[in-house]
């Protein structure tokens, strides 16, 4: 890794904050957003990246960020190998192709300390609008939504969105491991609810991505949705 240092605050009851940013040729939007990201936001920020050929790796290095360079792609990849370098309490994942508003992460870190296990920076909640959704995207969201609301018994608007927060400890907790297939957030947050943990939304917007080509395929982000609320139903306890 390639990392500057870093600088906790130490005092009684405080909880630091690890921002990851997950990044696959997102350089467009990385300029835009990345300024606007405020240092007293966090006490450790990891750019994690899955083979950009764009400049964005040679971006993050010029700028200075603590930079994973993912051994093996995918999502799911990226997060196993990052958890042995997160140091904080608290993990917000966030989307640097301009879907995720900077300006959301002061209300999600507050959000957490109310005693939160999991937020959801939620695209349908009070009002909140996605700009990027299509018809079926939305839809998508929408039915996942409510199938994982009937069969889990949660109350959740927005299943699918990167940008959340979660306490590192339930990776441990909840047995969270990299699948063969399938997600790993909709994984953490099926299992939090299962063990009764506590979930909760704040609104935010989703503005249009700045450059780049979005990574979402909506028939094999599906499929793999489907397969983790299956196995999760039936399998973990």
């Amino acid at each position: 890794m390639f990392c500057r240092t870093e600088i906790f605050f130490e005092k009684d009851g405080y909880m630091k904050v690890s921002l990851i940013i997950l990044t696959l040729n997102e350089l467009d939007g990385m300029k835009v957003i990345m300024p606007q990201i405020k240092k007293e936001w966090y006490d450790q920020l990891i750019v994690v990246d899955g083979g950009s050929t764009d400049g964005t790796i040679e971006y993050i290095r010029e700028n200075g960020y603590c930079l994973l360079l993912q051994k093996k792609s995918g999502m799911a990849a990226a997060f196993d190998e990052l958890m042995e370098e997160v140091t904080g309490d608290i993990i917000i994942t966030f989307s640097p192709d301009g879907n995720s508003m900077p300006e959301n992460i002061p209300p999600l870190i507050e959000k957490m300390k109310e005693g939160y296990d999991i937020v959801v920076v939620s695209r349908y909640l009070d009002g909140a609008k996605s700009y990027d959704d299509t018809v079926v995207t939305a839809f998508g969201n929408w039915m996942f939504a409510k199938a994982v609301n009937l069969l889990f018994g949660m109350n959740i608007t927005d299943l699918l969105v990167m940008f959340r927060a979660f306490r590192k400890s339930l990776v441990n907790d909840l047995e969270i491991l990299p699948p063969r297939s399938g997600s790993w957030s909709t994984q953490l947050l099926l299992r939090a609810s299962k063990r009764k943990l506590k979930l909760g939304e704040i609104p935010g917007d989703e503005p249009p991505r700045i450059g780049g080509i979005s990574k979402l395929s909506p028939v094999k982000h599906g499929l793999l949705e489907l397969e983790t609320i299956v196995r999760e139903l039936f399998i973990w306890r």
